[in-house]
């Protein structure tokens, strides 16, 4: 039994490294926009809860390395607090994402994704709006046009991210135990 809980140990490390990885590469290229509702939402379908937050907070870290390393990011309050936020909203997000999983676990995985995701996204901008309300940016975080473009994106991201999932587990890489639904709702 040990020895399968320490595989499944190394297996899930190497799925929250190769997901920042590719979560990353993603915020490079799309400007420091790093997709944490995408993220949350897959998290949610393939990872424990536990390793799905730590995916989450080690992109995080990945997002600001890139901002404050790479974009030149001011090291100012106000954007060290941004980043606390964004640090909040995309554990907020992962919260928010496997709730929504463990309350539909018979639904097929089109739409427990798709839950995911819309739950995941509600959560990133509710967190993000209330540090708006602290920090500015209210107009900005309630846009229509600019959440509707941010939920677009995640969207495509996340099918992309899934599409890099199954085609991985299908080339052989194991696959993470997630723990079935009733097991989180007892645990909780």
């Amino acid at each position: 039994m040990n020895t399968n809980f320490a595989r499944q140990g190394r297996v899930s490390t190497l799925w929250i490294l190769l997901l920042t990885l590719t979560s990353t590469a993603t915020t490079l290229a799309l400007g420091c926009a790093m997709p944490f509702a995408a993220l949350a939402a897959l998290a949610a379908l393939h990872l424990r809860q536990r390793d799905g937050l730590n995916l989450l907070g080690l992109a995080w870290v990945a997002n600001q390395a890139v901002g404050f390393g790479l974009m030149g990011y001011p090291h100012d309050p106000r954007t060290i607090a941004w980043g606390v936020g964004l640090a909040t909203a995309a554990i907020g997000s992962g919260l928010g994402a496997y709730a929504a999983l463990a309350r539909v676990p018979r639904l097929s995985p089109a739409f427990r994704g798709i839950i995911a995701l819309v739950v995941a996204f509600i959560a990133f901008k509710a967190v993000v709006l209330a540090w708006a309300l602290v920090l500015g940016g209210v107009q900005t975080t309630l846009s229509p046009f600019y959440s509707s473009r941010q939920f677009v994106r995640d969207g495509a991201i996340l099918i992309g991210l899934l599409a890099l999932y199954h085609t991985l587990v299908r080339i052989g890489l194991p696959a993470p135990v997630v723990e079935p639904a009733r097991a989180r709702r007892a645990a909780a």
